[in-house]
């Protein structure tokens, strides 16, 4: 069983900065891949960006490449989101996500590839 906590997200101008943070508990196995997920009202939720927790290899979705940086602290179970030149269309819900299994480049962004999920954290960003 993992349980994850997002935290952090607010409400910022275009150009600023948030830090998402997701504390997680579980066995480290069962979170060998850790993604953050946005979904804006009356869209999909899309990946933006997956860690493997193992390796350390990270990826990122093209529409924030640059701007958003996704890191862990292993030691305190912690994934974080850096997101800075914030821009308006960035203002979704954020949710954190775990599997087992490690992030393939094809399935790391795909939603139903994840068995476990936080609450979310909400990122508003006004122009």
């Amino acid at each position: 069983q993992v349980h994850l906590v997002e935290s952090g997200g607010g409400s910022v101008q275009a150009g600023g900065s948030l830090m998402l943070s997701c504390a997680a508990s579980g066995d480290a196995y069962t979170r060998t891949c850790m993604g953050w997920f946005r979904q804006a009202p009356g869209k999909e939720r899309e990946g933006v960006a997956a860690i493997n927790t193992r390796l350390e290899t990270t990826y990122t979705a093209d529409s924030v490449k640059g701007r958003f940086t996704i890191s862990q602290d292993a030691a305190k179970s912690m994934l974080y989101l850096q997101m800075n030149s914030l821009e308006p269309e960035d203002t979704a819900m954020y949710y954190c996500a775990a599997r087992v299994y490690n992030c393939a480049s094809g399935s790391w962004s795909v939603p139903g590839t994840f068995a476990w999920w936080g609450q979310g954290t909400q990122v508003t960003i006004s122009s």
